[in-house]
């Protein structure tokens, strides 16, 4: 079993901050893996803070021999956005060969289409209202607020502006990025108690799972996990009783195969799950609209994420149309593999 790997670059039209400070493109590793005559591809785009560095996941593809045995034998672990791409090129190689969707081999009841939600930043309250009711007519029904830069008075009073703009059959999720302790998510969650937020996601810093489970006792605002998955495990994370919700990224979990692992042990214990990506390249945000169709829940996930970038590696067979995304009907991934891997 062959593994080819390609190099690419793709810049992003705004810069993204991180913790490990800003990013203007977004780069990485295409893979390409013939399985019995038939190839599928995967996506490797490391995320500082989230996964290995792009050196890392560079040696990490070129160490592997076997990919079904690198898979097995946890010899990515430590590489997580490689083991992404290993993973994904096998699943999409398989169905590719059944010549089903991906999400119809994950599972056989796969969503067709759901909502995605749309990611409004950090601006002030006036240009937060105007995003919104822009995002609204452009029929989003569920809308991402970044707060947790400014005083926590501030961030309610836009989101409360927001709540009266939108009307309540818009769904509203508030991320704080790990921004706050736990006196200042208080203060938010009291000043926001009027809004019916769908959560408030990642309050407290990621390591801080009984702050996070303190918080859910304390108020009704539902908390969702996002940073704290790139530094506990999701096990730990579930059994911690810290959330409502765990905001899954396939690139920093390690692969469809992971999130899937994930979403059933968040099920049984009664935890939602969202995916979302990491701002990257078409063949990984094909892979995690396969993945989120595969789940149970129809509900809005994070993956209107190709306008963040300025280009892409080909034409994106998955495009948000009325807040909403189809899972292409072609087999596998959906898209051509000549298309990306020359």
């Amino acid at each position: 079993m062959e593994l080819q790997i390609r190099e690419f670059s793709v810049d992003l039209r705004q810069p993204l901050s991180t913790a490990k400070g800003d990013i203007e493109r977004r780069e990485g590793f295409l893979v390409a893996v013939d399985a019995a005559g038939t190839t599928g591809i995967g996506e490797a785009t490391p995320l500082p803070g989230w996964t290995e560095s792009l050196a890392e996941c560079g040696d990490a593809l070129n160490s592997v021999s076997d990919p079904k045995r690198a898979l097995a034998d946890g010899s990515l672990a430590d590489a997580p956005a490689a083991r992404h791409a290993v993973s994904l090129a096998l699943a999409d190689a398989r169905a590719r060969a059944a010549n089903q969707p991906l999400a119809t081999t994950l599972d056989t009841d796969s969503h067709t289409s759901f909502p995605v939600n749309s990611t409004l930043g950090d601006a002030g309250l006036e240009s937060t209202v105007e995003a919104a009711k822009t995002a609204v007519s452009q029929g989003y029904e569920c809308l991402k607020v970044k707060v947790g830069a400014r005083d926590p008075s501030e961030d309610a009073d836009r989101l409360r502006a927001v709540r009266d703009a939108v009307g309540s059959g818009v769904s509203i999720r508030a991320d704080a990025n790990a921004s706050w302790d736990r006196w200042t998510a208080d203060r938010f969650l009291d000043a926001v108690a009027d809004v019916d937020l769908e959560y408030l996601e990642q309050p407290l810093p990621a390591t801080e799972l009984d702050g996070h489970a303190v918080l859910r006792r304390l108020h009704d605002t539902p908390i969702a996990l996002d940073e704290s998955l790139a530094t506990v495990s999701p096990k730990r994370a579930i059994a911690s009783n810290a959330a409502d919700v765990l905001v899954c990224k396939p690139m920093a979990l390690g692969g469809p195969d992971r999130v899937r692992d994930v979403a059933a042990r968040a099920r049984d214990a009664g935890v939602g799950v969202v995916v979302t990506t990491t701002i990257d390249a078409v063949v990984a945000r094909l892979g995690a609209l396969h993945v989120a169709a595969s789940l149970p829940d129809n509900r809005a996930h994070g993956l209107a994420t190709a306008s963040f970038l300025d280009g892409d590696l080909a034409d994106d067979p998955a495009p948000v149309r009325d807040g909403t995304m189809r899972v292409p009907d072609a087999p596998g991934l959906g898209i051509d593999v000549t298309d990306v891997f020359d």
